[in-house]
């Protein structure tokens, strides 16, 4: 189940959070995403419930409104949307969606956002502004200080007014620089120690406080240096790093905010005979849904009466609208193109589509890579040794080297300041949020990191054949005409005979004949197991095996070989003869899909194999292998025996990807080392698969590696630089190059400037070209294609 956690300041606030709720009585998994805000909790119903998680997430000291859900699926009544009325839960053991008009209560959460200093359900952006705020106001007390300050009065010489003293002037700029502008420090700091780790805003405390407090007190206390300038010029830095980080959160955050506005604030229902116009989230089980040209689907349904087209793409990534008739079903937040239907609601609220596909993106954003597992660790114990650091550095350089307390405190604070944690806390989870949001704007949804991480490590990847790399449907693919007889010929007469039979070949056979002029015909019988026989142009017409054609005398006028050769590359030979005499024949075959051979090229160009696993016999599958360049073929394979073919190529040291349907593929999909769920329309919570492609398309396996690659050459990046950062700047800190040292003004911009180079960098995988991936626009309302090979997929 996934919940809604604000105020998270820094990444090792997650990691209270995670300690904290894990000791639940029945909780079993806890991951918290501190760059989403959201935590996903695995528990046993019978031991603990929602209402306890959430007081949990409340006791840590932040706010928590439940699930986070399509934003106009979960707003009744015209409650504001960025409040939302009432929560939609998902557990494994089912769907609990409490009816419309059940509040949450957010007297506890507006004082929880009190305390901390933000307001109340504040998400990144919120964040982002009231950071900005801060460091505004933070500025404005700043530049006096700096005017004033005894540096400054050299070359501007400005008295303090009213006759104060230079240092009680310079203490009251400085309280109202600090005091308001660094308060979410404060309380994260007190919340971190309460929860039992250390986090950034304990080392920022540690800094900004200890200048401060020690600036008070040689101000009204003691005779001593002063460090108000210093503190405030360094928060100024630290809010300027925070507010630019708060961004970058956000602007991770963009599919995912994308996807949740999908949805329209309003449906027209047929009730008792009237069209009423009311909330989406009012919209009930089993109501009819008028849909208009233009209009949004609010919820998922089928089809009563009416057609239409309807685009899709902003939840499949399938560029063309989709037609749609009566019993066809539609999915909740796509786009009416045309014509009007109406239809019947068959998942409404939290059972919707989109509300599952959210659910997805949000537990594979949560989840965490296993780079991100040690990374969170170093983050802890970077804390611990950067206030050792600091602390050995004051005693070595004032009571080992006997240098002043200005110089030993100076260089104290700049080992506090510019310590990094949270460089390592986002190296990860940026990245993953960006690429699984990519993923999920371009119908590609990956359960958890671990599937990211796993799919840049296959080396081969088994396709199962039928309906995959196939159509999964038959079409003629070859006609061979007799002497004298031309191909149209060939195909009226065929087609005349076939008009009347629902059998796939038949249906094979009138799609080729369309749009031919087909005769009238008598007569029509259907023989069981070799054919259909009918009268044409007053002759009888025999179409079907060879055994028909065998059966009724007709001699196969030199077509024997042909014939053979046919049946030899594994199509099917339909025999056509008119008046007793064969005209022709017509092969038919399950047709590849038209992207199958970019995606196999695609996949040998990133150095994967490719294995196509079918049930078809030798030839028929050697047919299609050599087609389009497979390297494996594994043919004759029962349904049962798929798993043990991904087995054995397992044995020989391979890493194994499967993609099949989700359904007949199961055990193969989960002995895969990493499963795709192909076609899976708006079925997205497939056990079986670790990553759900939404369409029918082999080519979006390709963009599934592709993004997978990026992502991780993006967390591969962001953890050297995070590491690299932090070995370096302790020396520097704490004077080990001395008389070369560092400020710790500039201490500060460098830990701000390292945590906001991770965040930007990761947000730089939008902007990169990605066979198989169309780059979303900042609106994430429309896919543009990045590639060529995006141009092939669709």
């Amino acid at each position: 189940m996934n919940f809604e956690v604000g105020g998270l300041v820094s990444s090792m606030s997650a990691r209270g959070v995670e300690k904290q709720l894990s000791r639940l009585p029945g909780v079993t998994a806890v991951q918290v995403n501190y760059v989403a805000g959201s935590t996903s909790v695995t528990f046993d119903p019978q031991r603990t419930t929602p209402e306890a998680i959430r007081a949990a997430i409340q006791d840590c000291g932040y706010h928590c409104a439940g699930e986070t859900t399509p934003r106009h699926v979960c707003a009744p009544h015209g409650t504001s949307a960025k409040e939302p009325a009432h929560v939609h839960e998902h557990a494994a053991h089912g769907v609990e969606s409490p009816a419309p008009g059940h509040p949450v209560d957010h007297g506890a959460m507006d004082a929880m956002s009190h305390e901390m200093g933000h307001g109340a359900g504040m998400d990144a952006r919120g964040m982002a502004r009231d950071m900005r705020n801060r460091f505004w106001i933070c500025l404005a007390f700043t530049l006096p200080i700096f005017l004033y300050a005894p540096m400054g009065m050299d070359f501007i010489r400005l008295s303090p007014p009213f006759g104060l003293q230079l240092n009680l002037w310079l203490f009251l700029l400085a309280t109202g620089a600090v005091i308001y502008p660094a308060w979410p420090f404060f309380v994260a700091a007190a919340r971190a120690l309460r929860n039992g780790v250390l986090n950034m805003a304990v080392l920022v405390v540690l800094s900004v406080g200890t200048g401060y407090l020690f600036s008070v007190g040689a101000t009204f206390f003691f005779e001593g240096v002063q460090f108000y300038e210093a503190v405030s010029v360094l928060l100024v830095f630290i809010l300027l790093g925070h507010w630019l980080e708060m961004r970058a959160r956000a602007g991770a955050s963009e599919a995912i905010r994308a996807l949740m506005d999908l949805a329209p604030p309003k449906a027209t229902v047929v009730r008792d005979g009237v069209e009423v116009t009311l909330p989406t989230a009012d919209v009930l089980l089993g109501d009819i849904v008028l849909i208009r040209p233009g209009d949004k689907i609010p919820v998922d349904g089928e089809v009563l009466e009416g057609g239409s087209q309807v685009d899709e793409s902003m939840l499949t990534g399938e560029s063309m609208p989709v037609r749609k008739s009566i019993g066809d079903s539609v999915i909740g937040a796509t786009i009416n193109k045309s014509g009007s239907f109406r239809y019947r609601a068959t998942k409404v609220g939290a059972d919707t589509a989109l509300a599952q596909i959210v659910k997805l993106v949000q537990q594979a954003q949560n989840s965490k890579a296993p780079a991100q597992l040690l990374a969170d660790k170093a983050s802890q114990w970077l804390v611990l040794v950067a206030f050792l650091i600091g602390l050995a550095t004051f005693g070595v350089w004032y009571f080992a080297m006997g240098q002043t307390v200005l110089l030993a405190l100076t260089l104290t604070i700049t080992v506090f300041v510019i310590a990094c944690p949270d460089a390592l806390g986002l190296a990860t989870p940026m990245a993953v949020m960006v690429g699984t949001g990519l993923g999920a704007m371009n119908g590609i949804l990956f359960k958890n990191a671990s599937a990211l991480e796993d799919a840049t490590k296959l080396d081969v990847v088994i396709f199962d054949k039928t309906g995959t790399l196939t159509l999964g449907q038959p079409e003629v693919v070859d006609l061979v005409a007799a002497a004298g007889v031309t191909a149209d010929e060939l195909l009226i007469v065929a087609g005349s005979v076939e008009k009347l039979s629902e059998h796939p070949l038949a249906l094979a056979v009138l799609k080729r004949a369309k749009d031919l002029p087909l005769e009238p015909v008598s007569a029509f019988t259907n023989i069981d197991g070799m054919g259909t026989e009918a009268v044409v142009r007053g002759q009888r017409a025999l179409l079907g095996n060879r055994a028909l054609m065998d059966a009724n005398a007709v001699d196969l006028d030199g077509l024997h070989a042909r014939s053979n050769e046919l049946q030899g590359q594994g199509r099917t030979v339909v025999h056509v003869a008119h008046g007793g005499r064969l005209i022709g024949l017509i092969a038919i075959a399950d047709a590849v899909r038209p992207s199958s051979a970019d995606t196999v090229k695609a996949l040998h160009d990133k150095g994967v194999q490719v294995a196509m696993l079918t049930g078809d016999n030798q030839a028929t599958a050697e047919r299609i292998a050599k087609e389009l360049g497979i390297d494996i073929v594994l043919a004759n394979v029962l349904p049962g025996d798929k798993a043990a073919k991904v087995k054995e190529l397992q044995a020989q040291g391979r890493r194994v990807g499967m993609v099949g349907d989700g359904i007949n593929d199961a055990p193969a999909l989960t002995q895969a080392d990493v499963g795709f769920a192909i076609g899976a329309g708006t079925d997205v919570a497939m056990e079986s698969a670790d990553v759900v492609l939404m369409k029918s398309d082999p080519f979006d396996v390709v963009g599934a590696i592709e993004l997978s690659r990026a992502t991780l050459r993006k967390m591969h990046q962001n953890l050297w630089w995070a590491v690299s950062y932090n070995v370096v700047a302790f020396p520097l800190a704490a004077g080990v190059f001395y008389p070369f040292t560092i400020s710790p003004e500039v201490a500060a911009i460098a830990m701000s400037g390292s945590s906001a180079l991770v965040a930007i960098n990761a947000l730089l995988l939008k902007r990169t070209r990605l066979t198989g991936i169309r780059r979303v626009r900042a609106t994430g309302a429309a896919l543009e294609p990045s590639t060529a090979g995006a141009a092939a997929a669709a």
